[in-house]
């Protein structure tokens, strides 16, 4: 099932990382948002990305180009300018780098984006969240409704700390614990190619008409994820996403983990074994 990713946005809210990058190009980890959350759909066996460019990018196409050039060892002929590529350890990616222009909003790069979804059911996502849902159990929750939108429910990190207390003494405290009440949009979505016509065009939010659209008509369903989800829209939220990295903890981290209850497996990255004259 193909991926498709907005990554077009201003990113105004991040303005201190965004000036010199588009926000989906923000590293956690000498890594890009972005690669973090590609990571995540590959775990699952999800190959075939098309991703929404606009603000600056051209970051996001150099990013993807070196990305390819310079991982792994390099031997360089100077004199015939020729290089060659002895080991890498590159994911078995194939990326679909689309202009869906500079001030599109989101229902209209998402429009934009379903000519190169094959027309077939696809999965969306933002280019600035990142969490350890089920894909699996997602597509076959989507695949069991029948209807042209499933939408990944979640519970928002709270913004401060949640205090328990017997009278005036405190028995329990949690630093910005996830909210135990309230969902919302979490992104991570499984679109069929009939929501192109809920979309009007390129000045549309997806979020506000198109959505509440597809909810009045009974096309719009939700899988509810309880488990880590955290967007990256301010500064204190890329902090919070790297301090979870630095600790080796972090909970997105799937193409790593392995689910003995589920028989879960990552898949093996792509690798090219070294020439045997030159390793």
């Amino acid at each position: 099932m193909k991926v498709g990713i907005l990554a077009g946005g201003l990113g105004t809210r991040l303005a201190e990382e965004t000036e010199i990058r588009p926000k989906p190009m923000v590293e956690i980890g000498a890594k890009p948002i972005l690669w973090h959350i590609m990571m995540h759909y590959y775990a699952y066996g999800h190959r075939e990305f098309a991703v929404a460019l606009g603000y600056k990018g051209e970051y996001i196409k150099r990013w993807f180009s070196d990305y390819v050039a310079f991982d792994g060892s390099l031997t360089v002929n100077a004199a015939s300018g020729s290089v060659k590529r002895h080991s890498n350890s590159l994911p078995d990616w194939s990326v679909d780098l689309v202009e869906t222009g500079l001030n599109t909003l989101t229902g209209g790069r998402i429009k934009r984006l379903i000519d190169w979804m094959g027309d077939e059911t696809f999965m969306l996502t933002w280019g600035d969240g990142v969490s350890d849902v089920n894909l699996d159990k997602l597509i076959a929750f989507h695949k069991s409704h029948g209807k042209l939108a499933t939408m990944t429910a979640v519970r928002p990190p709270a913004r401060y700390g949640h205090i328990e207390f017997d009278g005036h003494r405190v028995v329990d405290f949690t630093e910005k614990p996830q909210a135990s009440e309230g969902w919302i949009n979490g992104a991570f979505f499984v679109l069929e190619p009939g929501i192109k016509d809920y979309i009007d065009g390129d000045d549309v939010m997806f979020e506000h008409a198109p959505m509440q659209r597809l909810a009045t008509d009974g096309q719009l369903m939700a899988y509810r994820h309880e488990s880590f989800w955290q967007c990256m829209d301010t500064i204190r939220e890329k902090h919070l996403l790297q301090k979870l990295w630095d600790s080796g903890q972090a909970p997105w981290k799937t193409w790593e983990l392995i689910d003995e209850s589920s028989g879960y497996r990552p898949p093996r990255l792509h690798r090219f074994r070294p020439d045997s004259d030159a390793a």
